[in-house]
């Protein structure tokens, strides 16, 4: 038991250092090259920077295959990677954290996209240790706390990092950041090292070639592929313009970071009653339910757009929407890995949770140039719009499963 506790210790600790730098290149970035003067279209295009994670699926097969330049011996091949990635990471985000974006831009969106990059390597690592350190009974523990962990690192990364730049300037604040994300070297010391088998033989078609061919073998892979791609479009179109949209509102750096706690509580509740209906209906029917109701509520988007200086509204909005997105997730990450067959299951799951994050950051480079034409209230009614193909194609699916449950994954 006691092992268990340290491990899941650890997993808590993961899941705040993975959090960390996410908004470093995405919502906390967008808001400071916002109050620098940035135009809206650059800013759009910065949501490219987000590919890091759409793409991890290229390079997590060198993960699963490579050793860590002579560390697997002593620490683990998980763990191993994570000592050679870490480091560079806590460097990038002290380049970002020192970069000028008003005078020098390309800088730091160069350094941002190297947080991004070794960002989601760090991730493929740390699903990794996930899947072989614990048994399969207590996957689901494990990423509970790992939720916990990282949502807890997104309220201090996004409001804490805004409150203390509006105290001490950007500069400080992201300085702060950089040395939380270099503390996950310490956690990798700490952690437990897993439980590995032989090392593979590091052949294409084993790491690559295979994952690929067995999930084309289903029924409807096609359809299933365009669903995973489409679902959360909708919801992401929306929430990548919202460091700009709240000051343009009106709204100014104290009031945007005390969205934090309201957008933390929201997704740990959302998360729950997903989990729970889930369990209760379904994965399929479950989607269907969060699905709509993520959908929905992106309605409060319009009507804040028409409450221009009204915390209550922005605070209400906030909770709605990261409420609705902790439903859809909870549901949608199980419809994901049951989708993998287990000796692929890592592969397997890196790419299909790259699937969306690929559509979003590809559609999302546009999404600047819609909010100046079209303005926010008729840009977030499209971004609701932009969900209803993803849930009619859910309709499909069910209705091709008798079951009303998932397509099952060959074996």
């Amino acid at each position: 038991m006691r092992r268990l506790d340290r491990r899941l210790a650890a997993m808590t600790a993961y899941g705040f250092v993975s959090g960390l730098p996410l908004p470093l290149s995405g919502f906390t970035f967008r808001y400071w090259l916002s109050e620098v003067g940035v135009g809206l279209t650059v800013i759009g295009l910065t949501t490219s920077i987000g590919l890091a994670y759409s793409l991890k699926f290229l390079w997590s097969p060198l993960l699963d295959q490579a050793p860590p330049l002579g560390l697997s011996g002593r620490f683990g091949r998980r763990r191993g990677w994570l000592l050679l990635v870490q480091p560079l990471l806590c460097i990038a985000a002290l380049l970002l954290a020192l970069s000028d974006p008003s005078r020098t831009p390309l800088a730091a969106v160069a350094a941002a996209a190297g947080v991004a990059i070794l960002s989601a390597t760090q991730d493929i690592a740390i699903d990794a240790w996930r899947i072989e350190t614990f048994p399969e009974e207590r996957q689901g523990v494990a990423l509970a706390v790992y939720v916990w962990g990282y949502r807890l690192a997104m309220l201090v990364s996004m409001s804490g990092v805004i409150a203390m730049a509006s105290i001490a300037g950007w500069h400080a604040a992201l300085v702060v950041v950089a040395a939380m994300i270099g503390a996950g070297v310490l956690v990798t010391l700490a952690a437990t090292r897993e439980e590995q088998a032989a090392a593979p033989r590091p052949r294409l078609r084993d790491a690559v070639v295979e994952p690929v061919l067995s999930f084309f073998a289903r029924p409807s892979a096609g359809l299933v592929l365009a669903f995973v791609a489409l679902f959360k479009l909708g919801e992401a179109l929306a929430g990548l313009m919202t460091a700009p949209f709240y000051r343009s509102l009106g709204f100014d750096k104290p009031a945007i970071a005390g969205i934090g706690p309201f957008s933390m509580f929201g997704t740990l509740a959302g998360i729950s009653l997903g989990g729970w209906l889930v369990a209760r209906i379904g994965v399929g029917r479950a989607l269907l339910v969060t699905g709509w109701t993520q959908t929905l509520a992106m309605a409060m988007y319009v009507l804040l757009s028409l409450s221009p200086g009204n915390l209550a509204m922005l605070y209400g909005t906030v909770a709605v929407e990261a409420f609705a997105q902790g439903m859809a997730d909870a549901a949608f990450l199980t419809f994901l890995s049951a989708l993998c067959v287990r000796a692929f299951a890592a592969t397997q799951y890196a790419l299909l949770s790259s699937v969306p994050q690929l559509a979003i950051h590809t559609i999302g480079n546009i999404s600047g140039v819609m909010a100046k034409s079209l303005g926010w209230t008729l840009f977030y009614t499209v971004c609701m719009a932009a969900a209803v193909p993803g849930m009619l194609l859910m309709l499909v699916l069910l209705r091709r499963e008798r079951t009303a449950a998932v397509p099952k994954p060959a074996q």
